[in-house]
């Protein structure tokens, strides 16, 4: 075989791991953008090394994406952007292929924007270890070779990682799609006609609101109590011609599953500009995060104009 065939050859044995390095890595840094960069990032090193020498690619690609995407969680840069106070997950559109397997409730919720959140408070080892395991079925011998750590360890970074998960985890266990649907029409009536107390009767008496304020605030907003996310939600889903000129022109409200969980994407002219998104439990609205940064928005709007939208709840917002 010669050269050109043995590059084809090897870059074609890459490319049938992009989506599955791609779904790793965007389960470890919560953002599409990084997620790419670390699998192109991986390619470049699968073109320096020697390849002929690598028995099994599958194992050394998971091995360096996993270790990329570990080096950018500990970097100075990623610990003053996620303790700042202003990082969220990036929302992905369900069918997008970086959400990767769906078929276990463990792989589904791993990356539900309320697990991402909370894999905020693991370490970088803890994250990996949790990802590796839980989303991908690695028995702890493999995940001790792809992290060069002991088994042992491994497996007491898993059971440190599910502890923290599950104590601050609020969940509604899976998702009845038509019931979730069913409350976020309700919750989008009420809003957009003014009904506090509907709204309030919508929301456990816990729940929290987070916005990132369309990314105009270096730090998220953040509201903790039914009266104050009602408030909110009023004077946020009322169009004026303000919003409208902000967002590019009138927008269509669409209700869309992402990452995992339903919510409602404002969109003008094919365009994703805010996607609101819910998390269920009991049959009530538990946190709602409002995302709007242009930034975050991208890989979202790139798979809505790739996909056959049903009819807007709203056809002019």
């Amino acid at each position: 075989m010669d050269s050109n065939a043995i590059d084809h050859f090897d870059t074609s044995r890459f490319e049938a791991s992009r989506n599955r390095l791609a779904s790793l890595a965007y389960r470890l840094l919560g953002s599409a953008a990084d997620a790419e960069d670390a699998v192109q990032d991986t390619f470049l090193h699968w073109q320096a090394a020697d390849r002929q020498r690598i028995k099994v690619p599958e194992a050394w690609l998971t091995k360096v994406t996993t270790n990329l995407c570990l080096d950018k969680l500990r970097s100075a840069q990623a610990r003053r952007e996620r303790t700042a106070g202003a990082w969220l997950p990036e929302p992905l559109l369900d069918g997008d292929p970086m959400l990767g397997a769906a078929d276990t409730f463990e792989q589904r919720e791993s990356v539900s924007l309320a697990v991402l959140t909370l894999m905020e408070r693991l370490s970088p080892v803890e994250r990996a270890v949790c990802v590796l395991r839980e989303a991908f079925s690695y028995s702890h011998a493999e995940i001790a070779e792809i992290l060069e750590v002991t088994e042992s360890a491994s497996q007491q970074h898993l059971h440190r990682a599910r502890h923290r998960i599950t104590t601050a985890r609020r969940s509604g266990g899976e998702l009845d799609p038509a019931a979730a649907r069913k409350v976020v029409e309700e919750f989008l009536a009420a809003a957009s006609s003014g009904r506090t107390e509907r709204l309030v009767a919508l929301l456990t008496d816990d729940a929290t609101a987070i916005s990132d304020g369309a990314g105009l605030t270096k730090k998220l907003l953040r509201y903790d109590t039914p009266e104050r996310i009602a408030a909110i939600a009023r004077a946020g889903f009322k169009s004026t011609p303000a919003k409208q000129r902000l967002a590019g022109g009138v927008s269509e409200v669409h209700f869309a599953l992402v990452n995992g969980a339903p919510a409602l994407l404002f969109v003008p002219d094919g365009k994703v500009v805010g996607a609101v998104t819910f998390d269920i439990a009991g049959g009530k609205i538990a946190t709602v995060r409002g995302i709007a940064a242009p930034s975050r928005l991208v890989r979202l709007t790139e798979s809505w104009r790739q996909h056959e939208p049903g009819t807007p709840l709203i056809t002019q917002w």
